[in-house]
């Protein structure tokens, strides 16, 4: 397909009329949510009201042990938006509650724990995969094909 003029105009249009109507990643655009925080580790747990007790100090991912009033949690920060999805999606097989920014993640194992920071910081909530449902039980067996 030869790409023209008009169709490079028209794609810009497209693209402007989305910023312009704030239809874009972290706009808050669910009713009573806010824009998604963004900023450092330290930046987003002042937000939330904890102290981070860094676990992990490294130039592509920075984690800390987050509390307060609303939980126990684990805050984390990425260079990079594909590292921070391969982490997730490495992550979610171990079940949890993800709570996703741009370049960062907070994990709660309670899902009211990532609710109530939703309402500060923002973002979307993402659960995890729980795989106890799926082991099998006494006495069963495999069908074999």
């Amino acid at each position: 397909m030869k790409v023209t003029r008009p169709m490079l105009v028209a794609a810009a249009a497209a693209a402007a009329a989305l910023v312009l109507t704030g239809c874009g990643a972290g706009e808050g655009t669910e009713s009573g949510v806010p824009v998604t925080a963004t900023g450092s580790l330290e930046h987003l747990a002042a937000e939330v009201k904890c102290t981070p007790d860094m676990q992990t100090d490294a130039d592509e991912l920075r984690q800390a042990i987050c509390k307060n009033a609303d939980g126990k949690f684990i805050l984390l920060t990425f260079a990079t938006d594909r590292g921070q999805r391969e982490w997730i999606n490495g992550a979610k097989d171990y079940g949890g509650h993800y709570l996703v920014g741009r370049k960062w993640v907070a994990v709660g194992e309670e899902t009211s724990t990532v609710t109530a920071l939703r309402d500060t910081l923002g973002g979307d909530i993402e659960e995890g995969t729980d795989h106890s449902a799926h082991e099998p039980s006494e006495g069963a067996t495999h069908s074999g094909h």
